[in-house]
């Protein structure tokens, strides 16, 4: 939870993070259902591009989440 609001901060503001927060808690906001409905309308090609692109402005960033070296052979 810290995370997240860190983020929001960080990246929206003090003021905006506590609007966005706001507008989710009083529209009921379904977050799987506006994720389907927004990336369904990203045509592939867009959605290709928009990921090499920030793939090459964060190198390395798989790095940090990929899981261990040798953890699906040690999971199976």
């Amino acid at each position: 939870m810290n995370r997240g609001m860190r983020c929001l901060m960080d990246n929206l503001g003090t003021i905006e993070a506590e609007r966005f927060i706001s507008a989710v808690l009083r529209e009921r906001f379904d977050y799987t259902k506006w994720q389907r409905e927004y990336y369904d309308a990203i045509p592939p090609e867009k959605f290709l591009a928009d990921a090499v692109a920030w793939a090459r402005e964060n190198p390395g960033i798989e790095t940090r989440y990929a899981p261990p070296q040798g953890a699906e052979e040690a999971a199976k």
